[in-house]
Parts: structure tokens; sequence; C-alpha cells
């Protein structure tokens, strides 16, 4: 069999090689550099503000009937700064516990008339006794009377602490210097499991950012973030970094825009700290949903 031979074929194939080996270590560095930037994409997820310090449920107290007394009246709205120390609330409980304080601070008026009394009639009974005017036994029987009644003053005055602490418990005070998250009860109701309301520290604020789980693998601890609101409830761009990565994956709690899409999800929650800045600009807009972009 003839073999053929083409010239122009094998010139090609030449002019190929030669090209090849004629690139320098630069220009493949470049190139190499290029591949990876394409592999690598910055993460982008939906997430909402949130206080990073306490945030406490405030339940109404338990009367002595196992039940909760309804809110009398209610101070303050969902969004409102708060102290140490501030009403918050009122319960339908305090006028029957005042009345109570003052009919036991009555009685213990009249029982301290009757103590004064009694300690005098043992003091004549024991000069008697010593004169050999009364028998020793009636002295006995008024000192016993006498105990008595100590045992009911104590008794009065345990019994008024008790109400002075019930007293206390008819207010609903902030036990923190935050703000008002969430109204769970209001005025004429009365308080189920969830409280009256939550109370969260607004000193410091945070995001709770919802990450695919396809795409956790490219957020970690100190990695830089930037937030924007996304319906323009700040303007600008919040700066922060990844704090905690939650360990659990879990259904997504922020929904998008459109939420028939991605409802079902699997999420990683990833925790960010604001920067100083960032924080002061958003303390008063706990729950607003952000757009998190998370730098490659």
């Amino acid at each position: 069999m003839k073999r053929f031979f083409y010239p122009g074929i094998a010139l090609l194939v030449f002019v190929f090689l030669v090209n090849s080996l004629r690139k320098t270590p630069e220009e493949n560095e470049v190139v190499n550099s290029l591949a990876l930037v394409r592999e690598v994409e910055a993460v982008a997820a939906l997430g909402q503000l949130s206080p990073s310090g306490d945030i406490r449920m405030l339940a109404a107290p338990i009367s002595g009937f196992g039940g909760t007394p309804r809110i009398e009246k209610l101070y303050v709205d969902e969004g409102d700064q708060v102290s140490v120390g501030k009403v918050l609330a009122i319960f339908d409980n305090q006028p029957q516990i005042l009345a109570d304080i003052e009919i036991s601070k009555s009685r213990l008026a009249i029982l301290a008339d009757k103590l004064i009394s009694q300690e005098r009639e043992v003091e004549r009974y024991k000069e008697l006794v010593l004169k050999g005017a009364s028998p020793k036994v009636l002295m006995d029987e008024k000192i016993d009377y006498l105990r008595e009644l100590l045992g009911k003053k104590n008794e009065l005055l345990a019994e008024i602490k008790a109400l002075e602490v019930d007293l206390f418990d008819s207010q609903l005070r902030s036990p923190i210097d935050g703000i008002v998250l969430k109204i769970n009860s209001r005025e004429g109701e009365r308080p189920g499991l969830e409280g009256v309301l939550q109370v969260g520290s607004s000193q410091e604020m945070e995001a709770l950012i919802e990450v695919y789980e396809s795409d956790i693998d490219r957020v970690s601890i100190g990695q830089k973030v930037s937030l924007i609101s996304e319906n323009g409830g700040f303007s600008g761009t919040l700066e922060g970094e990844v704090r905690q990565i939650s360990p659990r994956v879990s259904q997504r709690i922020v929904l998008a825009t459109d939420p028939t899409g991605d409802a079902d999800a699997r999420i990683v929650e990833v925790r960010v700290s604001l920067q100083k800045n960032s924080a002061l600009k958003v303390k008063n807009f706990t729950g607003m949903k952000v757009i998190a972009r998370f730098e490659p």
C-alpha cells in the first residue's frame, strides 16, 4: 500500500508545537490565575438584623391559684427603647394586693397596741409575784400570751413582706437596657406560655444570614461581609465579619420576596457581627431583612 505525505499538514502541526513551547511561565501563571478567579465567586444570601446580646422573654407572675393575671396597662410598644427597671406593664391583681397590704398593716397596728399592753401586764405580775401578792402561775399565763402575740406579729410581718413581693411582681419591669422586640399579649389579655413581650439588648447588632448548604463551604470564620437592605430600610452598606457558623442544617426562616421558590431550601445559619458604626446605624431595625455578600 502506498503512503502519502502532505507537506501542508505537517507544517501546521510544527507551528502549533513551536507556539506552545514558546509560552513563558508568566503567561502560564496569568492563565491559571484567571481560571481560579472564575472558580471563586462571592456567596450571597438573605438574612435579618438581630441584637447580639441578651433576648429575654418576660412573663406574667403566677398567682396563688396557679393562673396568671390579666394585663391592666401596657406602657410600651414594639421598637421602644427601654432601660433597666423601667415599668413596662401593670397587671390587674395590683389593686387587690394593695388592699391586702393595707388590711395587714392595720392588723399589725392593732396587734402592736396589744403587745404594749401585754408587756406592761407581764411586768406588773412579775412585781406582784416578787411581793408574794400573786401566784407565779398567773404570771406564766401572762408571759405565754405575750409570746403568742409576738408570734402573730412575726406572722403578719412575713405576710406583709410576701404581699410586697407580689406588689413588685404586679409591675413588669425591664431586666436589661434594650429594645422591645415583640409584644405577645395586649391590655385585657391573660398572657400565655409565650409571655408578655420580648426585650433584646440593642447595644450591639448582628445579622443572622441563611446560607444555602451548597454554598457553606465558601464561608469561614472571620470572613468579611457586606450587607444592604433588601427593601430599602436603610441606605448604604453595612460592614461586618463572620462570627459563628451553625453546625446544623435546617429549613430557612427568612423568605425571599417570592417565597414559593425556596421555602423548602436547606440552609446553614451564619452569625455576622457588625462593625460599630454599622451597628449604630441600624440599632433600631431589629428583624429587618438584609442581603449579605460574603467576600471571596
